[in-house]
């Protein structure tokens, strides 16, 4: 349960904060567009079976690829809105990376074909 209440929290709530603490200004488009990035899950439908609760999407999908991850931060240079949509798309990527942690953590077996193993590893340590 607080698995699913963190990722939430950091798919909804989060990048709210992130959009009103810096883009007053414009601050409700910030978040309309922090909340589109979530279209990256778009790359699921490629995946068989298309969910798989123990999956760690983490270079897994093509959009949330090591490679895909380089381009996302190369955006937070540009102009607004790209680099609105950098940070959106980094802080997905970083909400999946958690997920796989809990998991991880919870069954270490449950992720032996994943292709983040070694980062989760890592970051496990």
């Amino acid at each position: 349960m607080i698995q699913i209440s963190i990722h939430y929290f950091l798919h909804f709530l989060f990048p709210l904060a992130i959009a009103y603490l810096f883009f007053k200004r414009d601050w409700k488009r910030a978040y309309l567009i922090l909340l589109a990035t979530m279209l990256i899950d778009l790359d699921h439908l490629l995946a068989t079976p298309i969910f798989e609760a123990q999956r760690c999407s983490l270079n897994y999908h093509p959009l949330h690829s090591y490679y895909a991850a380089a381009f996302y931060s190369i955006l937070l240079f540009l102009r607004k809105p790209f680099n609105i949509i950098g940070i959106g798309l980094l802080m997905h990527l970083a909400t999946d990376l958690i997920d796989c942690l809990f998991t991880y953590h919870e069954c270490q077996h449950c992720l032996k074909d994943s292709p983040a193993l070694e980062l989760i590893k890592y970051i496990s340590t």
